[in-house]
């Protein structure tokens, strides 16, 4: 199993071009099922997510050919369909259920192992089938697989959501492009990565408009047309990094980054001690002229602060003076990464939903575990402020959503080595 060994106690200094956004790319790759016709998708992230769920659509039907030197795929249509999505490739990667909405809205039916991922929550797929239920599919949970077909297509309607859910966003969206008649979903996600489906769909000859802030209204189409698409930069990637810059004191340069995306990140670091240049719309550069401040932060869907970045700001705000706040209200689970900041020797105290850290003057070097993806990240980077040398295990779970990440910190100096063990 793979190791990451980290001496900590440099700088770091220097640029980092940021990848194509990861979590805009898995629902875009899975709606690919809905075309009869070639796409192109550009600016692809080879990470370990994305290649299970390409796998996942060659296992359906489709070929792909990889360019990976351009960071781009070509999906192309067969004849041969299973309709199925094995355990075997969706127990590692919750993204896999998006293939339930396309399928159906395309085929009919669909059999789609119970997702797998990162042991941040349950984050149960009930919301989706139950949208999908008064579209008029007909859905059981049979041996962990969900079984669903509809006699003859999805029908359009009005939905509802009763709370925000990024995946059954996009899921419903698949679902509803194809659909005859108008189908209108209110209360939303309104994530970027969300915008770049709709924008994707849209492209393609989808009939896609907001009717307020997060409320859609889709007009199906008969078909969707091949193109060619570039994904959004990786926001989440960018706001690592740029709390890489911030813990080890240095300063990085933000490259190929949109810095719209970025607001509500980049507000929260500012709010810290962040000084924050921007060079233009897809650079900025980041550092920090005097100490850490501490801050309060409740995780909230888009526009609010990102789930996906609270345990990176939880490692920085280890190292400020006075006493921080992190409440989690989106997954139920999302502390996992405590216990082991704790073993490097954070101050931090848990109350059901909220984290209360006071600040340390510094973290020392241990050997340490990762629980999921974020949670890996954030050991890496508290591992960098440190002295001493760290050693982190399991980082499979970074090779899920973060591409070339050790080349992209040793190039700002960073003394970071893989090492299978």
């Amino acid at each position: 199993m793979k190791k990451l060994v980290i001496q900590g106690g440099k700088k770091l200094i220097g640029n980092i071009d940021i990848s194509g956004s990861k979590n805009s790319t898995l629902p875009i790759l899975a709606a690919t099922l809905l075309f009869d016709e070639k796409v192109i998708l550009k600016n692809i992230p080879f990470v370990r997510d994305i290649v299970t769920m390409c796998k996942l659509l060659e296992n359906i039907g489709k070929k792909i050919i990889y360019f990976s030197k351009k960071n781009e795929i070509h999906i192309f249509p067969k004849k041969n369909k299973k309709f199925i999505a094995p355990y075997n490739l969706v127990k590692t990667m919750r993204a896999g259920v998006l293939v339930l909405g396309p399928l159906l809205s395309k085929y009919g039916k669909a059999q789609v192992s119970l997702p797998g991922g990162c042991a941040i929550g349950t984050r149960p797929v009930d919301l989706h089938i139950e949208m999908l239920k008064k579209m008029g599919a007909s859905i059981e949970i049979q041996k962990g697989y969900i079984q669903a077909k509809v006699d003859k297509k999805l029908i359009s309607t009005r939905l509802n959501f009763p709370s925000i859910s990024v995946g059954a966003t996009e899921n419903l969206i698949m679902a509803s492009v194809l659909c005859k008649g108008t189908t209108v979903i209110k209360n939303i996600a309104i994530e970027p990565e969300i915008i770049d489906l709709v924008s994707f769909l849209k492209k393609a000859g989808a009939n896609i408009s907001f009717k307020a802030k997060r409320v859609i209204i889709i007009k199906g189409v008969n078909k969707l047309n091949g193109l060619s698409h570039a994904v959004i930069p990786d926001r989440i990637e960018a706001g690592t990094y740029a709390v890489a810059a911030l813990i080890t004191n240095g300063k990085i340069t933000l490259n190929k980054i949109d810095i719209k995306n970025m607001s509500n990140i980049f507000t929260i670091l500012q709010s810290c001690g962040a000084q924050i240049k921007f060079i233009n719309t897809n650079s900025a550069m980041i550092y920090r002229k005097k100490n850490l401040h501490p801050i309060k932060i409740k995780t909230k869907p888009f526009p609010g602060f990102p789930t996906d970045m609270q345990a990176q700001i939880m490692s920085l705000m280890c190292l400020t003076k006075g006493t921080s706040y992190v409440q989690e209200d989106i997954f139920e689970n999302r502390f996992l990464h405590v216990s082991e900041l704790k073993r490097m020797g954070a101050d931090i105290t848990l109350k059901t939903k909220l984290a209360i850290i006071k600040g340390v003057k510094s973290l020392h070097g241990a050997e340490v575990m990762a629980t999921d993806l974020r949670a890996s990240v954030s050991l890496v980077l508290a591992a960098l402020s440190t002295k001493e040398k760290t050693v982190i295990n399991r980082i499979y779970h970074l090779e899920r959503g973060y591409e070339n990440l050790v080349q992209k910190l040793r190039k700002c100096g960073a003394q970071i080595t893989t090492i299978n063990a």
